[in-house]
């Protein structure tokens, strides 16, 4: 089987992060099927030609076009078929199946393959766009071609339950809904044992320092008022974003020193990982949420995870493997860290990580191609 992947999201020479969930989503997909190619096409500000660049990554044949962006509205679709024009006449192989990765552009480009060539199509969507405090279209148009995409789709693939029923509550169905799992690194799963003791539990915190949606203030505040009941541990907070100094200068204000909570930045991967096997449990406090990734490469490692119960995050939390709690409860998230503190050594790490191995490449891959094959996408 020969898949093209339509994406709005992949990294790109401008942001090397973005859309990593989609690559991985190829990349999974590769280890099943004979070719997988991904055409992705990016407005630049800085080019006034059409520019193209391939590379083959884990098997997967990446096509990024960079393209001219107009500031005529009118004009700015047409642009962007040319664009993929230019990037589909670069596949190597027929597609027989299209994945679209977040709705909506990509999605038309896949309706017209469809329309014209016959070439099914489903939809992987990862946006929380859909979720009920968010804006979700920009007009009728927009709303009137994702009722149109979706339609059409053979099945519908959201990274959450949650998010599938928030997609319908839009009014985008009817349509065949499925889940389809983030994708967790193969070295998370790998076995370890803690490299470094610090006489105290770490917490961790994974973030992309947007405040309004991980709320991480609210965290800053629930461990002050632990702090003023025990010492035994620190706060390690991982990332780098917008928000990044307004966060760190409220930790000052709240005299929150550095050997209580610790800022160290944007890290690799494999420092993500690196930080996760030295820690007691991780701690997310979002108003909203998909699926967060970082919640399944804790479950890979094995430690347990304290988290507001939003979005798709209770379908990835029961007790075997953390703690929910309601969202802006700052007395809550401090009795969870408390509780958690006592007893995250009691939590069975095999038990988590048994649990988070189906968020591996193999069986992501293997539950993508078995729904390809299914008879709601093949018939």
């Amino acid at each position: 089987m020969n898949v093209l992947f339509l994406t709005s999201w992949y990294p790109s020479r401008y942001d090397a992060m973005s859309g990593l969930c989609v690559r991985k989503h190829a990349q999974a997909v590769r280890r099943c099927v004979s070719c997988v190619e991904v055409i992705y096409l990016k407005p630049d500000e800085n080019v006034s030609e059409y520019e193209i660049t391939e590379e083959v990554i884990d098997g997967v044949h990446e096509i990024v076009v960079y393209y001219p962006n107009p500031k005529l509205a009118l004009f700015k679709f047409w642009v962007y078929f040319r664009a993929f024009l230019f990037g589909y006449k670069r596949l190597k192989e027929k597609p027989d199946l299209v994945q679209v990765n977040v709705l909506t552009r990509c999605g038309v480009l896949a309706w017209l393959l469809w329309r014209f060539r016959r070439v099914p199509y489903v939809v992987v969507e990862h946006w929380t766009r859909y979720l009920h405090m968010r804006v979700c279209f920009r007009n009728f148009v927009h709303k009137m071609l994702t009722q149109i995409v979706v339609k059409n789709a053979k099945c519908i693939l959201p990274v959450s339950e949650d998010l599938g029923k928030a997609m319908q509550r839009r009014g985008l169905s009817p349509g065949v809904y499925g889940k389809i799992n983030n994708v967790v690194d193969d070295f998370f799963y790998d076995s370890y044992e803690k490299t470094i003791s610090i006489g105290k539990k770490r917490i961790l915190h994974i973030s992309c320092f947007n405040d309004k949606h991980k709320n991480i203030t609210g965290i800053l505040r629930s461990i002050k008022e632990v702090l003023a009941k025990r010492d035994d541990f620190e706060l390690v907070i991982v990332g780098d974003g917008a928000d990044y100094k307004q966060v760190k200068l409220y930790s000052e204000q709240l005299n929150l020193t550095d050997n209580v909570v610790r800022f160290v930045g944007e890290q690799t991967p494999r420092e993500v990982c690196d930080w996760l096997r030295n820690s007691d449990f991780m701690v997310m406090f979002s108003n909203y949420e998909n699926a967060p990734v970082v919640i399944s490469e804790a479950l890979a490692v094995g430690i347990p995870v304290v988290s507001t119960n939003v979005g798709g995050i209770s379908e990835m939390i029961d007790s075997k493997c953390g703690l929910l709690i309601e969202p802006r409860d700052e007395s809550q998230l401090s009795q969870a860290i408390m509780q958690m503190l006592d007893t995250s050594d009691t939590f069975d790490k095999s038990t988590i990580k048994e649990y988070g191995r189906q968020y591996s490449f193999d069986e992501v891959g293997k539950h993508l191609v078995s729904i390809y094959h299914a008879e709601t996408v093949t018939k």
